[in-house]
């Protein structure tokens, strides 16, 4: 199975580079699985395709605002810090740029309240650094972080929590769950009163999500490890779901691959923390996942592999080309699609 058979045209100007004013009113293509039919409408409207006792899966992951602006202490050159893991309660490890400059020993300053110490080199340019603050780390980079956003976004977001979903509570990611950026406390409200369950898993979205897949036969696409975790009561409302013949609905690729990381080949989920780098694509039987609401992905990506397990490749383009031909907006802060 080669990359390119994954490959459409994108317009640029479809790449949207603002989030609507209104969360839920982004459009929302849904798609049949099965058939390959296709209905227009718009996120709001999500509830129609719901069933009472149908269970959706969010990924309640937070997004750090990880990125940070600086100066090298020696010579005030202008540094970038991109936090990825935390390794110790002051140690992270970050991308830097320019990542030359970033040497062992090296002191960048943020503010009177932040600074860093180069402490290590390690694989693919990033560093392992210490920072020193006062106060408390999370609200020290709140107060001077900004997101992380996709590189494909060059537009500045003025509000931070419009790219963090209004379910989020775990602090971890450097990009947003963004399919649950359609929902709002009104639609979930909604979703509980017809009847349908709600569950939450965490899969902190590692920047490999945005890694292009650099090989042509994609079975050597070495996929990147991203940390997830499901406590019991969540397992719980899962397997009930599945227990009564309702359907298990995934909000995002992210929600999919941490459940289909942890189930057994009935289909079964137990409470369970761990690394994944499961790699979905065509030929993958889903064990536990029915459905899938999602945005519009990036061609040759990963994820549009992934979609296309679900939803069979030959589907999944022509609905991709009808998006474009219908303009619908792209990626990050895009329109949705309801995979049934």
């Amino acid at each position: 199975m080669q990359t390119s058979d994954f490959y459409f045209e994108l317009p640029e100007q479809l790449i949207a580079q603002i989030p609507l004013q209104e969360r839920s009113s982004s459009r929302l293509m849904v798609l049949d699985k099965n058939s390959g039919e296709i209905r227009h409408d718009h996120f709001y409207n999500i509830i129609e395709y719901l069933e009472k006792g149908d269970c959706l899966v969010l990924n309640d992951t937070r997004v750090m605002p990880a990125r940070l602006f600086g100066n090298r202490e020696n010579t005030a050159g202008k540094v970038e810090f991109l936090l990825l893991t935390r390794i110790e309660e002051k140690v992270w490890e970050v991308l830097v740029k320019p990542g030359k400059k970033a040497r062992i020993g090296e002191k960048i300053i943020f503010a009177d309240i932040l600074s860093a110490t180069v402490i290590d080199l390690i694989e693919d340019g990033k560093r392992l650094v210490k920072f020193e603050y006062e106060g408390i780390f999370e609200q020290v980079l709140d107060k001077l972080g900004e997101m992380p956003l996709p590189p494909y976004i060059t537009e500045k977001l003025d509000d931070k929590e419009r790219y963090q979903t209004v379910y989020s509570k775990h602090t971890g990611s450097a990009a947003a769950p963004t399919a649950g950026l359609h929902f709002t406390k009104e639609l979930l409200n909604k979703v509980k009163s017809k009847g349908i369950d709600i569950a939450y898993v965490t899969l902190h979205v590692g920047l490999g999500t945005f890694r292009p897949v650099k090989v042509e036969n994609i079975f050597e696409h070495d996929m990147h490890a991203e940390f997830y975790m499901i406590d019991d009561e969540n397992a719980r409302i899962i397997n009930k779901c599945k227990d009564n013949g309702g359907k298990v609905i995934c909000v995002g690729t992210t929600s999919c691959r941490t459940i289909e990381s942890i189930a057994d080949e009935e289909g079964r989920i137990v409470a369970k923390s761990g690394w994944t780098n499961i790699f979905i694509y065509p030929t993958y039987k889903f064990k536990c996942v029915d459905n899938l609401i999602t945005n519009f992905h990036l061609p040759e990506s990963t994820l549009i592999m992934l979609v296309s397990a679900l939803a069979g490749k030959h589907n999944v383009l022509e609905a991709y080309d009808i998006a474009v031909n219908e303009q619908y907006r792209f990626f990050s802060f895009g329109d949705a699609m309801f995979i049934r």
